[in-house]
């Protein structure tokens, strides 16, 4: 997979800019991408060392517009910590 394919988004977000503290970034990513995947495309794209990847699936909720119901998509986040000395330029 091409690596802007893997990583969809930086996630800016309250949660995410208090956890850059950590060295921590939340990334929004494809639904078939896996830790490896996302550790290899960070890499690529920032140019940085990734350290750590934690994955969480978010469920698509239902939603209902007059008589219709109707679904918001899946998807998926992953938690990137970075090894020391290495940063992600937010702005």
């Amino acid at each position: 997979m091409n690596p802007y394919d893997v990583i969809q988004k930086l996630l800016r977000t309250e949660k995410g800019t208090a956890m850059t503290l950590y060295n921590k970034y939340l990334f929004r990513v494809s639904l078939k991408a896996n830790k490896i995947l996302v550790q290899k495309a960070v890499e690529e794209i920032y140019k940085v060392k990734v350290k750590n990847v934690r994955t969480a699936v978010f469920q698509g909720k239902l939603k209902k517009v007059r008589f219709q119901e109707g679904r918001t998509p899946s998807w998926k986040k992953a938690i990137v910590t970075l090894k020391e000395g290495h940063k992600i330029d937010i702005t």
